[in-house]
């Protein structure tokens, strides 16, 4: 059993959710997800890493509240137990392969979109640990949606958020904000990651390619098993058909079809909508 030891509420929800589990923490790297069940009947949900440390053995996740699962999740409390907590899977970011000398001569641009957010945060601390320049744009549809600022702030070279109605910062889209650091300011960057929204990172990487500024998005979205055994996570990069829990969660954004990706998370909308409507009803029998 994996014991809660915090739970905080980041916004609306959305809560962070810090696990103890010493032997996923010692081998994490960022980049990399964990499978998590609540109890022996529940479903694996694939939740990218948001935080290790491995001098206490913990994991941090950050779980949004939209089906069942994920709700159920999120209505446990501080000292209770989850089933399984499996991990660390997938593959981690392939910048941990450079050396030092290498990460301390490029300049990152990172670009996190709502929960997307929580993931981006170990490879921005990663980053600063090996001494590389790492700006951030966290983007939002308002300031009270906006998560990780602070613990960003520490590790980012250069902070900057966007929210769709201004009440924060840059008013508009991450996008505007890449173009205006780019083009504005004259800001040259070698690397763009991108995590978010499908619909986000795909126009992240439109706006970057105008820039031939390489991008890599994660499509941790689209996982359902994680193991590669259901299909659900296929995607097709580049022309050939790969699968994001065992050859990603990372690839090359403009190598990724997106349109076709997008269909495919839209594939389990109802019966996702169709739990989270029997689990409340249940919640509120009783049962």
């Amino acid at each position: 059993m994996f014991k809660i030891l915090e739970k905080r509420l980041l916004a609306d929800n959305i809560y962070l959710l810090r696990i103890e589990a010493p032997r996923v923490a010692q081998s994490a790297l960022p980049g990399q997800f964990v499978i998590v069940r609540v109890d022996e009947r529940g479903e694996r949900v694939p939740l990218t890493i948001a935080d290790f440390d491995k001098s206490d053995g913990s994991v941090t996740i950050v779980v949004q509240a939209i089906g069942a699962s994920t709700r159920k999740m999120c209505e446990m409390a501080e000292g209770e137990s989850l089933a399984d907590f499996v991990g660390p899977l997938g593959n981690p970011s392939a910048f941990i392969k450079m050396s030092d000398e290498e990460l301390q001569q490029c300049h990152f641009l990172f670009v996190a979109g709502g929960v997307g957010t929580a993931p981006v945060y170990p490879q921005v601390k990663w980053l600063h640990e090996h001494g590389a320049k790492v700006d951030v744009i966290i983007g939002a549809k308002t300031s009270s949606m906006l998560i990780y600022t602070a613990e960003m702030a520490r590790v980012a070279t250069n902070l900057y958020i966007a929210t769709d109605d201004g009440s924060e910062g840059f008013k508009g889209m991450v996008t505007g904000k890449i173009d205006e650091l780019i083009s504005a300011e004259g800001k040259h960057y070698d690397e763009c990651v991108a995590i978010g929204p499908m619909i986000m990172m795909k126009f992240v990487c439109l706006t970057t390619a105008k820039y031939q500024l390489h991008t890599t998005v994660s499509l941790n979205a689209l996982m359902v098993d994680g193991t590669g055994m259901c299909g659900a996570c296929r995607v097709s990069v580049g022309g050939k058909t790969l699968f994001t829990c065992v050859d990603g969660p990372e690839f090359d954004g403009h190598q990724v079809n997106f349109d076709e990706a997008m269909r495919r998370q839209s594939m389990y909308r109802t019966a996702e909508q169709q739990a989270d409507e029997k689990h409340k009803k249940c919640k509120c029998y009783g049962e």
